[in-house]
């Protein structure tokens, strides 16, 4: 915008207030017109609006459209092939090599590109404990990815501070440039490119705010195993007597749902690192999915939607009345509000917790209809289910998904983002469950009484009483069952949960059906630990299910 006119904005005068003395020279950032350092939300609302990059809803919640891109662009990552990466990354699918050549020239030309105009930097942490959290720099072109940075992340504490910011990390977003395949070797115009050798991310040619947080996620899972700390795509809770819990899935299976439980407190709901001293959160804020999003049913998140401060992505609103509706999908499944976790009443302020956790919860969303709403899984079985990390991929969370859910196996409930082989997370994860006695549990979110279409979704109020009665110690009381094709634990009974609701093959009018389905999504997950089975040990290889002409 500077480069065609010169005119005043509204924070022009503060925005070098909160510069630090670790310039943008250093990112190869040369000759921009004006750069906006560390504006507090207010400001950031200001600018925005000035600039025309969105609108003010009712409450005071920030509303963007994103469009083309309301997704990630998964297909579109790449981690540059270095000394440092060769032999640690997990190279393939959604760790495609980029050399370090193509990288270089491509950085340059963003920085020719960005001359000229004006940016906005946002300074910060990511990861709670102090121990480990890693100082980061967010620049983007527009103000209210400062915002979102701002909100995800967590900020620094002083003028002093943000003074003397060195980050070990640096995150450059440009939406309006694109890449060209043809010279950088891309797949797209879109691009996110992660060089841990030069510490940097570039993400071209998309403006959706979720590549930000998933940039600086993908470089914590490389970085911290390496220290010996399990990197998780998982939301996280405390009780009153210290007993952490941690919630595994993808989006769409209920991370951020179950976790806000007002009787626990959230240390967070999405991505989290478990280390000697305990579990703490990477993030500062929350990044919830809230189509269709209900004051009934999930009431703490549905208050921080209308709120000043909270971005709302393509969410739907009435220009006239400013209200917002979150019901209609018009632009995407995938709506999504951005907000400080202290939104959600009962979060812990420290953002960690100097305990362990005593469950591991994975949430996987079964299409098919035909898991148990429960199970409990002993640690091979534990390692198994989190390497497959079986679950239905909800429309709108990736780019080019239908209405239908897909099932999917996505590793450690969380594919794109692991840097290293699954294993590497599954072991680390099975050495902290052993040594802090955690026990782990799968919980089935999806489809009972017949596969998406012709059963119904599992009611949130018993998945609600089943996970009461895990952290409570009451389900370790009741009489467990062995599942024919899984081997896992399922249990008989649960308070205020139906006996039936217990037993999928019950809700099922066509027994020989149910039993086929069953049979089909075991035939699945063995094809496909054939992907990992190189990797891990033969105890591990074992613990899958059997098909049902065996179990007979």
């Amino acid at each position: 915008m500077a480069k065609y006119l010169k005119f005043s904005t509204p924070a022009i005068k503060q925005a070098t207030d909160l510069k630090s003395d670790f310039g943008l020279k250093n990112h190869g950032l040369m000759d921009l017109d004006r750069v906006f350092w560390n504006l507090p939300a207010e400001a950031l609302y200001e600018e925005a609006i000035f600039r025309g990059e969105g609108h003010m809803a009712e409450g005071g919640p920030f509303i963007v459209d994103t469009r083309p891109h309301t997704a990630r662009a998964a297909a579109d990552k790449f981690v540059v092939q270095e000394a440092s990466t060769l032999e640690k990354v997990w190279w393939g699918e959604y760790n495609r090599p980029f050399s370090q050549d193509k990288f270089n020239s491509l950085l340059a030309r963003l920085q020719a590109f960005l001359q000229g105009e004006e940016v906005f930097v946002q300074d910060c942490y990511a990861g709670a404990d102090p121990n480990y959290r890693m100082p980061v720099r967010i620049i983007t072109e527009k103000a209210w990815h400062s915002l979102f940075a701002q909100n995800m992340f967590i900020p620094l504490e002083s003028q002093d501070a943000y003074k003397r910011h060195i980050p070990d990390f640096t995150i450059i977003q440009a939406p309006s440039f694109k890449a060209d395949p043809r010279v950088d070797g891309t797949r797209t115009e879109t691009a996110i490119i992660l060089n841990f050798a030069q510490r940097m991310a570039i993400i071209c040619n998309s403006g959706y705010g979720g590549e930000i947080k998933k940039s600086v996620f993908t470089v914590l899972n490389f970085l911290l195993p390496l220290e010996g700390v399990l990197a998780m795509h998982c939301s996280a809770n405390v009780g009153k007597g210290g007993d952490v819990a941690l919630f595994f899935g993808l989006s769409g299976t209920g991370k951020t749902t179950l976790s806000a439980d007002p009787a626990r407190r959230l240390i967070g709901d999405d991505e989290h690192g478990w280390s000697d001293d305990g579990v703490f959160n990477f993030e500062g804020g929350c990044y919830a999915k809230v189509i269709r999003l209900s004051a009934e049913n999930e009431p703490e998140i549905y208050a921080a939607t209308r709120r000043f401060g909270c971005i709302l992505e393509n969410v739907i609103y009435d220009p006239t009345t400013r209200h917002v509706d979150l019901d209609d999908d018009a632009i995407t499944e995938n709506t999504r509000a951005s907000y400080p976790l202290e939104f959600i009443p009962n979060t812990v302020p420290e953002r960690m917790a100097r305990s362990h956790p005593k469950n591991v919860i994975f949430l996987t969303c079964d299409a098919s209809g035909v898991l148990p709403p429960i199970s409990r899984l002993n640690s091979e079985q534990a390692m198994y289910h989190f390497i497959s990390g079986y679950t239905s991929k909800i429309a709108g969370t990736e780019i080019g998904l239908g209405i239908e859910p897909q099932i999917t196996f996505s590793a450690c409930f969380g594919a794109p983002f692991m840097v290293h082989h699954p294993f590497t997370y599954a072991n680390l994860l099975s050495q902290k469950m052993a040594k802090h006695g955690a026990t782990c549990w799968l919980v089935n979110t999806g489809w009972t009484g017949g596969r998406f279409g012709v059963g119904k979704r599992i009611s949130i109020r018993h998945t609600r009483a089943l996970l009461n009665a895990v952290l409570d110690g009451k389900l370790a009381k009741v009489k467990f069952r062995k599942d024919k094709l899984f081997g896992f634990e399922v249990p008989t009974k649960c308070p205020d949960v139906p006996e039936e609701v217990l037993d999928p093959a019950s809700s099922w009018g066509d027994k020989d059906e149910y039993w086929k389905k069953y049979d089909a999504l075991a035939a699945r997950y063995i094809e496909n630990f054939k992907l990992f089975a190189d990797g891990c040990p033969p105890e591990v290889v074992a613990a899958g299910p059997t098909r049902l002409s065996k179990a007979k």
